[in-house]
C-alpha cells in the first residue's frame, strides 16, 4: 500500500518537511499574533505526525494494528481515570487545546501515548542492542520528553495542574506505564524499523524544549 509520502517522495524530502513544519509550528506559537491559531490547531499537527509516524511503519500487520489500538485504547483509559481520581498522576484537569474530549478526557490522549511509547521503542533499539535495556530505555526517554512537556503544557492549554507544581508521582506514573506500554511492543514483536520514528521524536521533543526556553528566558 503506498500511503502518501512513503514510496513517493525521498525520504529526505520527508524528514526536511518535519523539521520545517516544527520549525514553522515553533515561531507561530513564538509569535503572539499567531499564537491562538496555533493553539487551535494543534490537534491537527498531532495528527498529521502520528500519520507520517505510522505510514512509515514497515509491516502493516493485524498484530501490529491490535497492539496499536490496544495502547491507543489503554492509554486513554489510563488517563480518564487519572484526570477524575487524581490517583494516578495528581489532580489536574485538560484545557482545550488537545481538541474533543469524553470523560475530561482529549480522545488524542490515547494517540499520543501510543506515539511516544512506539516512537521511544524505536529509538531504545538504535541506541542499544539488548532487549532489556530497550525496554529500560524506552520509557526514561519518554520521562525526558514528559520532564520537559509539563513545563509547557499549562501555557498551551493542554493540562494544568491543581496546585501549579507538578507531583513526583506524576513522573513515576509516566515511567511505569511507558515501561508497560513499551514493553508490550517488545513482547508483543511489533515492528519498529521506521525511519521516521527518530526525527518526529527528537523533532517534537525540540519543540517544546525550545518553546520552555522562550517562555521562561526571553517571554
Amino acid at each position: 500500500m503506498n500511503l502518501y509520502p512513503r514510496n513517493i517522495l525521498p525520504q529526505k524530502e520527508v524528514k526536511k518537511f518535519v523539521v520545517i513544519f516544527y520549525t514553522v509550528g515553533l515561531l507561530g506559537f513564538i509569535i503572539p499574533f499567531s499564537r491562538d491559531f496555533f493553539i487551535k490547531i494543534t490537534p491537527l499537527a498531532l495528527l498529521i505526525s502520528s500519520y507520517l509516524l505510522f505510514t512509515y511503519h514497515n509491516n502493516i500487520s493485524k498484530k501490529d494494528v491490535a497492539a496499536f489500538m490496544l495502547v491507543f485504547v489503554l492509554g486513554f483509559l489510563i488517563e480518564a481515570a487519572g484526570v477524575n481520581t487524581g490517583q494516578i498522576f495528581g489532580h489536574y484537569s485538560y484545557g482545550s487545546t488537545l481538541g474533543p474530549a469524553l470523560w475530561g478526557t482529549p480522545l488524542l490522549i490515547g494517540l499520543n501515548w501510543l506515539f511516544l511509547a512506539y516512537s521511544s521503542l524505536v529509538v531504545a533499539e538504535k541506541i542499544s542492542h539488548k532487549a532489556i535495556l530497550q525496554i529500560a530505555i524506552a520509557p526514561t526517554l519518554m520521562l525526558i520528553y514528559d520532564l520537559v512537556l509539563e513545563q509547557v503544557a499549562p501555557i498551551l492549554d493542554m493540562w494544568t495542574w491543581q496546585d501549579a507544581s507538578v507531583p513526583l508521582k506524576n513522573y513515576i506514573a509516566w515511567w511505569c506505564i511507558g515501561l508497560a506500554f513499551t514493553g508490550f511492543l517488545k513482547i508483543s514483536k511489533t515492528d519498529t524499523s521506521n525511519p521516521l520514528a527518530l526525527i518526529l521524536l527528537v523533532c517534537q521533543f525540540a519543540f517544546f524544549l525550545l518553546l520552555f526556553l522562550v517562555f521562561n528566558l526571553l517571554l
